[in-house]
């Protein structure tokens, strides 16, 4: 059977939600090999060997954590070069996306960014897309060399099956290019203790009805009694009423979980584009005639200050 890389996004041997997903999709099309680097790669193994991977190719070098991106272009290259695999899947991340677009350009393949499945088809893997900000849904493959796809969190669900997960040192060498770009500092990210936005499974968003910064604390509430992330609309990032990181929307993050809810969001295109593809949405808006009701699979009209704490209400008794 055909192999296929995955590339693995781990923290020190962690290996995060969206690379299991990957692992799920990969055995789809065939034998999932890993390709993770940088420090406690090694250490990854075992989880990932509970979801699949035949082998774990693994690599540490001081360049990975020093350097940006180049690094770990150079590894999946020499990856490909050892496994010659049908296509290599990355985590649709900022830094995901760099990687295989520099990948692509590398091995001279076709890329496809942000697909949502992946599936055999008689003349390779073919991949769906959202695009043009969700109003199409497209079926596309690579006609060039090994194909090169990320994939968004939340597009697969994640299934342990055993696999030997046999762990083989991955020789790499660095690119001239590979130190072009130092890491000067690092200042780690205060938890909110809420789950990674773009892979929660339940996201909770407060937009321009929401009329101020402190009012977040009513949407805060209710992500909280349902343990979501907290997303924000850009009108609401604008007046400073919530981190950019926290932004949904074609000029924030893409979102994809099993449950979408908007409070006080009017649904326009740009906020629509980053999260369309949820599973289920639910808006709550006072404006009968907002935008968002087009999309959503369940609709309250009505004031968000009513109708969000008696939810949160109503979810934190039958928890309870």
């Amino acid at each position: 059977m055909a192999e296929v890389l995955v590339f693995v996004d781990h923290v020190d041997g962690a290996v995060r939600k969206p690379t299991l997903e990957l692992l799920t999709l990969a055995r789809r099309v065939g034998e999932p090999v890993a390709v993770a680097l940088g420090a406690g790669a090694a250490a990854t193994a075992a989880v990932l060997a509970e979801h699949g991977a035949v082998r774990v190719l693994a690599a540490d070098a001081p360049e990975f954590a020093d350097y940006l991106v180049v690094p770990k272009v150079d590894a999946l290259q020499a990856a490909v070069g050892v496994v010659s695999p049908v296509a290599v899947l990355v985590p649709s991340s900022a830094e995901g996306k760099e990687v295989a677009a520099r990948l692509a350009v590398r091995i001279g393949s076709g890329i496809i960014t942000d697909a949502v499945d992946l599936e055999a088809g008689e003349e390779g893997l073919v991949a769906t897309q959202s695009v043009f900000a969700a109003s199409f849904t497209t079926r596309s493959r690579v006609s060039k060399g090994v194909a090169v796809i990320t994939v968004k969190p939340n597009s697969a669900p994640v299934e342990a099956v055993s696999a030997a997960g046999a762990v083989e040192v991955l020789e790499v060498s660095f690119s001239g290019q590979a130190t072009g770009t130092k890491v000067l500092s690092r200042t780690p990210r205060e938890s909110t203790g809420r789950p990674e936005l773009t892979e929660a499974a339940i996201v909770v968003s407060g937009g321009r009805g929401v009329n101020g910064a402190e009012n977040f604390r009513v949407i805060e509430a209710l992500a909280d009694s349902l343990g979501a992330a907290v997303g924000a609309s850009r009108a609401a990032v604008d007046a400073g009423w919530y981190p950019h990181s926290s932004q949904v929307g074609q000029t924030g993050k893409s979102v994809s979980p099993q449950l979408y809810i908007a409070s006080g969001i009017s649904g326009a295109i740009q906020h629509r584009a980053g999260m369309q593809t949820s599973k289920t949405i639910v808006a709550i808006n006072k404006d009968a005639e907002a935008p968002i009701f087009d999309l959503v699979d369940y609709g309250v009209v009505g004031d968000l200050f009513q109708v969000v704490p008696q939810l949160t209400e109503e979810v934190t008794s039958r928890k309870g």
